[in-house]
């Protein structure tokens, strides 16, 4: 049996920026313990692509985990984002010129940011315990401590505990608002006959958003559809589905030429509203899972890392937690409202709604205060 001042459950880049921040704050490094069911090598190897906003920079150059001398990590940077609608006219063009801004965002490899925040971590002098893999069994508590029972029967003693890491379904016994949108979102990479470099797209379906972001050579798509529809797609070959990509799409960016292996996961939402209770925490996906449309679930997991860890320097007591509920009310309650109804206003298929939507589209790009809102909201969150 071990004990420690902060145990972080899960070794995802919001549990691993948590720890940095911590670190960075005083906490010592010998008080925190790192638990994950993945090894980092596993971890490193994940090709996913994630959207990071400038705010996640400013959040993970506070961590020193963003090294401006090496590059940033093999991230692709977003100068400017296509929002527009299929079949209507009227379009957004957000630019980082306007927002003053070196980039809106940047797009990597899931695998990659690991490394990269992984890589400060070890660099720190003190070392941080790390167990992984390591599977929880279950979390109790006492008036004390908590105690994480691991599936190999150690246990471990926190008198905070971090669960950093969650997804859709994971949130048995939390109180949370719950929504299936079913839908699917298909991800792959693609590549296409007319590129525009760092130019990112939105574009909104009659089944849901297809989002096209730079990515290296090309493109990383996400593309949102209908539960029955994405089983279809997952079964064309290589060439119908560009096909059909290309009908939905467009020919902005000339053919698509060629897709990489395509994945999907079901799309919902999951957003804990129950306040805290005694010394366990949830951040990250673990607190809220949203639509991917507009990219912020990552970015929202950040800034939940960064608050959390501002208030933990000051006191490891129970406490705390609920100031860290009440400050990040207001930008997790506005981020994932804002994702809702993007994900569910668009999929309404009246003829109204949709040409007062197009309208609107045309609208943000001549309203200035309007647009800058959004974007900020976007990059940065509610401050």
């Amino acid at each position: 049996m071990q004990t420690f001042d902060i145990a972080i459950c899960g070794a995802g880049p919001v549990g691993q920026t948590l720890t940095l921040l911590l670190i960075k704050r005083g906490v010592t490094p010998a008080q925190i313990v790192i638990i994950d069911a993945k090894t980092i090598e596993q971890a490193s190897n994940d090709q996913r692509t994630i959207a990071l906003s400038y705010g996640s920079r400013q959040i993970l150059q506070a961590a020193s985990a963003w090294s401006e001398s090496s590059g940033p990590f093999k991230a692709t940077e977003i100068h400017q984002i296509h929002v527009s609608r299929r079949g209507h006219f009227g379009r957004t063009l957000i630019d980082r010129h306007t927002h003053h801004v070196p980039a809106l965002g940047y797009v990597a490899n899931y695998g990659d940011i690991i490394k990269m925040i992984n890589d400060a971590i070890e660099k720190i002098s003190l070392p941080v315990t790390s167990l992984r893999p390591a599977v929880i069994n279950q979390i109790t508590q006492t008036e004390t401590h908590a105690h994480i029972e691991l599936a190999d029967q150690r246990t471990i003693n926190a008198k905070i505990v971090v669960q950093a890491e969650g997804g859709l379904f994971d949130q048995q016994n939390v109180q949370s608002t719950y929504q299936n949108y079913h839908q699917t979102a298909l991800v792959a990479h693609v590549k296409t006959s007319l590129p525009k470099a760092n130019c990112a797209y939105e574009r909104f379906t009659e089944q849901g958003p297809l989002a096209l972001l730079p990515h290296q050579d090309g493109y990383a798509l996400v593309w949102c559809v209908h539960q029955e529809h994405a089983t279809h797609l997952m079964t064309l070959n290589d060439h119908d589905f560009l096909t059909e990509l290309q009908a939905v799409f467009g020919t902005r960016l000339g053919r698509f030429i060629s897709s990489t292996a395509r994945f999907s996961f079901a799309l919902g939402l999951n957003a804990q509203t129950a306040a805290p209770e005694g010394r366990c925490i949830r951040i990250g996906n673990a607190a809220q899972t949203m639509h991917p449309v507009a990219g912020q679930g990552l970015n929202l997991g950040l800034r939940d890392a960064f608050q959390l860890a501002q208030c933990l320097s000051k006191s490891i007591e129970p406490s705390v937690l609920q100031d860290f509920f009440d400050k990040r009310r207001t930008d997790r309650k506005l981020t994932v409202q804002l994702t809702h109804q993007l994900a569910q206003i668009f999929a309404d298929q009246s003829h109204l709604k949709q040409t007062l939507l197009s309208t609107g589209l045309g609208w943000l790009d001549l309203f200035s205060p309007a647009q800058h809102w959004l974007t900020k909201q976007m990059m940065f969150g509610y401050r």
